[in-house]
């Protein structure tokens, strides 16, 4: 591992200051906060910083369930916030998504904000010895575009970058229209999580709207009567502790056997958390009749652009918003 000074500023004020001075493509500077994915980045020579700036006991850590939604402090575990039972009765699909998450020990210390900014699990941007890979290297190619891409995205990609977006969390707050608090000298306060995320065009390895010296302070959704009747679904390749080969996060306003209201988010699919807006419209007015539901499924995969290994995520992220619908709908 490369060696480095870590920074533990007084308050939040001083770490930003910190950060802010160095550029946004200066890696000698980085944030960490509970650091399950930092320290992998560290330990795979991925990330080589000279200061790691710590974040612990800066970020509000609270639970907020109330009238007019959800507010999560950024600092909140992955564990704290499944097992929250406002979040269960509420918003199902954000409990669902983090307990499919990972394993227990890091939920335990795992912070929501870091959740949402964790780095994509593509093997050549993971793995150092790979010299192409435009996030990780910018201007050195996409290894992936040729190469084993069958984890790899269908939507949203370029010829820079192919690399799906790792976060269930992330797939289960877009479908609920989540937004980001953002602090810093200079950044917006709030930021629909949706457009937080960059697609990577030719700069792959920007990847959030974030500048430097900004960070997540909180995450907060609006009240919707479709968070209660909600579902996240995962398609993975073992039971425990695997990323999404394709998932579905839906929400549903039901009136009577009717949907009156459709949220759907899918992952494992795009190179970020990817909105579904056709297949939500198709929905409204229509029932949980298996017909209807592969019908508006079906437009989910407009764009799609398979590379090879990965062409079956196309079928299957539709056969995957199916079935989520379902659960969802039989829920009361």
């Amino acid at each position: 591992m490369h060696p480095f000074t870590l920074e533990r500023p007084r308050d939040l004020s001083a770490a930003l200051a910190f950060r802010a001075q160095a550029g946004r493509n200066d890696a000698p500077t980085e944030y960490i906060a509970g650091g399950t994915d930092m320290v992998q980045l560290l330990q795979e020579n991925v990330r080589r910083p000279e200061r790691l700036i710590s974040l612990a006991g800066l970020l509000d850590n609270r639970i907020d369930v109330g009238p007019q939604g959800l507010r999560i402090g950024a600092a909140a575990t992955m564990a704290e916030v499944a097992a929250h039972r406002g979040v269960i009765e509420q918003f199902p699909v954000i409990s669902e998504a983090l307990l499919n998450s990972a394993s227990p020990q890091v939920r335990n210390q795992a912070t929501m904000g870091g959740n949402l900014l964790q780095r994509t699990r593509c093997p050549y941007f993971r793995d150092v010895g790979y010299s192409a890979c435009n996030r990780r290297a910018p201007g050195s190619g996409c290894a992936a575009i040729g190469g084993e891409n069958r984890w790899h995205a269908v939507l949203g990609t370029s010829d820079n970058c192919i690399a799906a977006h790792a976060s269930d969390l992330a797939v289960a707050l877009v479908a609920l229209d989540a937004v980001v608090e953002v602090r810093g000298a200079n950044g917006p306060p709030n930021v629909s999580l949706i457009d937080f995320y960059r697609l990577p065009d030719a700069t792959p390895h920007i990847e959030t709207v974030l500048e430097p010296g900004e960070v997540i302070a909180a995450i907060t959704l609006p009240a919707n009567p479709a968070a209660r009747r909600s579902h996240y679904l995962k398609v993975r390749d073992r039971a425990s502790f695997e990323f999404a080969v394709v998932s579905a996060a839906v929400a549903l306003d039901m009136d009577g056997a009717r949907i009156r209201q459709a949220r759907i988010a899918l992952g494992g699919v795009g190179t970020k958390p990817w909105r579904v807006p056709r297949v939500e419209a198709a929905l409204v007015g229509g029932s949980l009749d298996p017909a209807v539901l592969r019908t508006a499924a079906a437009l989910a995969a407009r764009g799609a652009q398979g590379r090879g290994h990965n062409d079956f995520k196309i079928e299957l992220m539709q056969r995957a918003i199916v079935r989520a619908v379902e659960i969802a709908g039989a829920r009361t």
